[in-house]
């Protein structure tokens, strides 16, 4: 038997690859460990079977990782602080290793050694601390989730505009689900010391989505664009956090830059089907993004 560990199971991504790992039939319950900060925010997977265990990356991990073969790190949102979700990170994959843990996997980001995002580095130094372990590992760069869109597009909506810095860089958005069915997909099969990145099947700038949108709304969706600073300057003036504008303003520039752009097949082949287009993650979703 092979006991499979899920970190930040209490989390949306987490709770979609267990589902996933259920619904597969190719796991029994009782080889599933969901870790989470609180335990108590488990109980619907204790239910079904699934063993439950705190797993705490500010904590004491040395029991976190304890008869574990599979451990899936998920990347946490300790976004805050410069320097602590790095180190969270490193603590874990050192637990892991300490425990004997036979196959690490971990969700990254795309093109980490190219990328521009703010909080890029954390996922380069844990990829890089994951290789120096030692450990057989799988690396997971998880494109940006569709979901990511309804940071803007409800606005969009309701104003009639879109303020971009993204110029004409695409990004190929995939539905956190289909990224937890490829993750799952991953935690099945052996140790390759292998890189994936899961991505949507196209590639769609500003304008296209915007247009794809509006057709799905109802409604003319006009594109601004903007520079860097404007775009700083604007979020600032809507009242957003000052210290997380810069993160937002780094997704815009990434796009620009062209580092969401690539398009594999990664998610469709671990997961074994095709992942949910575009277009139809939008016409399911108009009521979030279009009242």
């Amino acid at each position: 038997m092979t006991t499979i560990l899920v970190t930040g199971a209490s989390g949306k991504l987490g709770g979609l690859v267990l589902d996933h790992l259920l619904a597969s039939g190719k796991v029994n319950p009782g080889d599933l460990v969901a870790g989470s900060r609180d335990p108590s925010k488990l109980s619907a997977y204790a239910e079904k079977g699934v063993q439950t265990r705190a797993v705490d990356f500010d904590g004491d991990l040395s029991q976190a990782f304890a008869g574990i073969d599979v451990a899936l790190i998920i990347s946490t949102d300790a976004l805050g602080e410069p320097g602590k979700r790095e180190a969270q990170h490193k603590a874990a994959v050192a637990a892991a290793k300490a425990a004997g843990v036979g196959h690490i996997l971990y969700t990254s980001l795309p093109q980490a050694e190219q990328s521009v995002i703010t909080f890029a580095p954390d996922h380069l130094n844990t990829e890089l601390a994951i290789k120096a372990s030692g450990l057989p590992y799988t690396l997971l760069r998880d494109g940006w989730y569709a979901e990511n869109l309804f940071m803007s597009l409800p606005h969009a909506v309701a104003s009639g505009q879109w303020f971009s810095a993204c110029g004409e860089g695409r990004n190929s958005y995939l539905a956190r689900t289909d990224m937890a069915a490829a993750i799952a997909g991953a935690l099945l099969l052996p140790a390759e010391n292998k890189t994936y990145t899961l991505t949507g099947e196209e590639a769609y700038t500003v304008r296209e989505i915007a247009a794809m949108a509006g057709s799905v709304a109802g409604k003319e969706i006009a594109v601004i664009d903007v520079t860097e600073e404007q775009l700083s300057e604007g979020l600032k003036a809507a009242g957003l956090p000052e210290g997380f504008i810069p993160t937002l303003v780094s997704f815009d520039a990434n796009t620009r830059l062209g580092h969401f752009e690539p398009v594999t097949q990664d998610a469709a082949i671990l997961s074994g089907r095709k992942p949910q287009s575009l277009k139809s993650f939008l016409e399911e979703n108009k009521a979030v993004f279009a009242g």
